[in-house]
């Protein structure tokens, strides 16, 4: 496999209790509140006018594209997917945060129409829509949880690259490429030297990612060979040399 969940059983010693306590902390709060929230709001009727319009938003925020300037910083302790251990994080965008908040608001929308069209009287009608502003409320808990629980949106350990929940092993990763959608840089394509035959190559970094391409790409190929390093102590990410052209992403220096 090209890289690994984390639906099993996490290990006693790694580390991360307080963090997913902290995590399941927080994101039970949100979860009450946003209960608390969508219970008071009143029906009403969807309006055509404001759905177009709020379709037409969410279509400008999926082009807009901050500017990514930011650097994959070091730190000691990087909550992944396994456990606890140094390496490079980079943050999640602001881009990034927009998409989330859109996402949830697409959820709450589709929600409470959904809500709405159910009618006012019947008991099973009261239980089916106090059950989908559970769900939402829960689903909102959940982003809050695995934002809270990980340590950035990408991370570089000895143990593997992770990217949100994903985690990709130095070994399978033969080289890195540059990937594009609607003819714009969108993040680092890794070429994987083990994986089935239909899966596409996974793509790490991007716009939910505020380290733009050319330097997550330097720092993934200056650590690929030797992945050991980023465990001794703190280290810096490699730049790339200046004036490199972005389409040659898989010939990033390979040195600190």
């Amino acid at each position: 496999m090209s890289f690994r969940l984390s639906g099993r059983l996490p290990k006693r010693d790694d580390g991360l209790w307080s963090r997913r306590l902290l995590a399941a902390t927080v994101a039970a709060v949100v979860t009450v509140l946003m209960a608390a929230a969508l219970a008071r709001v009143p029906r009403f009727e969807p309006d055509v006018c404001v759905f177009w319009l709020f379709v037409g938003l969410t279509v400008l925020l999926r082009r807009w594209r901050p500017r990514q300037d930011a650097r994959l910083v070091w730190r000691e302790r990087v909550a992944g997917v396994d456990g606890a251990e140094p390496g490079l994080v980079a943050r999640r965008s602001l881009a990034g945060w927009v998409d989330l908040v859109v996402k949830l608001a697409w959820a709450a929308v589709v929600t409470l129409v959904a809500t709405m069209l159910l009618p006012a009287d019947p008991q099973w009608a009261r239980l089916v829509r106090l059950a989908l502003l559970v769900g939402l409320a829960a689903a909102g808990g959940l982003v809050v949880y695995s934002g809270v629980r990980f340590t950035g949106r990408l991370a570089l350990t000895a143990s593997g690259i992770r990217h949100g929940r994903r985690r990709y092993d130095w070994s399978n990763i033969d080289r890195v490429s540059p990937h594009r959608e609607d003819g714009r840089l969108a993040g680092v394509r890794l070429r994987l030297r083990v994986r089935r035959s239909l899966e596409p190559a996974p793509v790490v970094g991007g716009r939910d990612v505020a380290v733009p391409e050319q330097r997550l790409a330097a720092a993934i190929e200056a650590y690929r060979e030797r992945p050991q390093a980023l465990a001794v102590g703190p280290v810096t990410a490699p730049e790339p040399a200046a004036g490199a052209d972005p389409t040659e992403l898989g010939r990033a220096p390979s040195s600190t």
